[in-house]
């Protein structure tokens, strides 16, 4: 038999079951994960929706909300890619991020679009552990326990995203 654990989640007691700095965090993920701008209240909500579910179904909240609701997100953003063509969608995807920031000059452009376009050739489990832990800033002892692989796991898909990632801004010259 499940027990619901009597903790609430953060932001429970509004009906809102992420706080600010939580939906920002999956904001963040999702936009990297190639997720557009016009589609990332609707991912929010996926994960929002994903964490009423466990609640609902009488599961314990996840033991940090924030990590879990960041991994929720990038394997929303994952799905997301798989369906859409994420090439047709890097101009599209760098204007809204820029939209978010302060305007940048050429050269960040130029690195920003670099960064995208490797991003996007990474397979999925190296792009997925790298925005975890660079943009997300999740540890990877989280990383792992929220996927479910191995710390070595995770380190080794790191160690090869970040060297494949480097490789390409190298090759391209941008640093």
């Amino acid at each position: 038999m499940l027990r619901r654990k009597a903790r609430r989640a953060p932001g429970d007691d509004q009906g809102d079951p992420l706080d600010a700095a939580q939906e920002r965090r999956v904001r963040a993920v999702l936009a990297l994960g190639g997720v557009p701008q016009a589609d990332l209240p609707d991912g929010v909500q996926q994960v929002q929706l994903r964490l009423l579910e466990r609640a609902a179904k009488g599961y314990e909240a996840p033991r940090d909300v924030s990590a879990w609701a960041a991994v929720v997100a990038s394997n929303l953003a994952m799905d997301w890619h798989r369906a859409k063509r994420r090439q047709e969608r890097i101009g599209e995807r760098l204007a809204s991020l820029r939209q978010l920031e302060h305007p940048s000059g050429e050269d960040t452009s130029v690195l920003s679009l670099s960064v995208a376009q490797g991003l996007d050739e990474l397979p999925d489990s190296q792009r997925q552990v790298l925005v975890l832990r660079f943009y997300a800033d999740l540890p990877v002892r989280s990383i792992a326990e929220e996927l479910g692989v191995p710390e070595g796991t995770v380190k080794s898909r790191l160690h090869t995203a970040v060297r494949a990632l480097r490789a390409r801004l190298h090759e391209d010259e941008v640093v």
